[in-house]
């Protein structure tokens, strides 16, 4: 499976089509303008490939290098930023109106534990049958979770009642 990268291909070699091209060595030293042909002998008599990289400068600029060295070189370090990039989830904790202190407060924990993990939290209140006519009850646990987590986190989505749960989302802060 090939890998999709940004960057589009360079042209090189026979797939240049500018009549005349600015050469530059692989240790950037300028070597003119010249035609295609004088070019690619010139990269041929290095063991090069000739590559064009600025294709909209007039002319087009070429610079005589390693072409799979260079791609290999590209590839390295795309790989290394996707590894510096941090993914993170958004972890559910599911609560009731009528919870009990201890249930709370190991829901609490779970919470904490996601939130210290750098990941998002949806917190669910789950309303069932006559519940729905207090939904002040469901709010106020809300109120105490975000009073319990105090300053180290942000509240992204107020609390919302949507059907039969009432949603928030809280996230670390920076």
């Amino acid at each position: 499976m090939e890998v999709k990268t940004i960057a589009k291909e360079l042209n090189i070699n026979e797939q240049i089509r500018a009549r005349e091209v600015r050469v530059v060595t692989d240790e950037n030293e300028q070597l003119g303008i010249m035609n295609i042909g004088d070019a690619l002998a010139e990269a041929d008599d290095r063991g090069l490939d000739l590559v064009e990289v600025a294709p909209n400068g007039r002319p087009p600029v070429c610079r005589i290098m390693n072409y799979g060295k260079y791609r290999y070189e590209q590839q390295k370090r795309e790989k290394e930023e996707k590894k510096k990039q941090k993914v993170f989830q958004v972890k559910e904790v599911k609560l009731r109106p009528n919870i009990e202190d201890h249930d709370f407060y190991v829901k609490l924990k779970s919470a904490q534990r996601f939130l210290s993990d750098g990941n998002k939290v949806k917190v669910t209140i789950m309303f069932r049958g006559r519940e729905m006519t207090h939904p002040e009850l469901g709010s106020n646990v809300l109120e105490r979770v975000i009073k319990e987590l105090g300053d180290k986190i942000i509240c992204e989505k107020s609390p919302k009642l949507e059907g039969r749960n009432m949603t928030m989302v809280i996230a670390p802060k920076a």
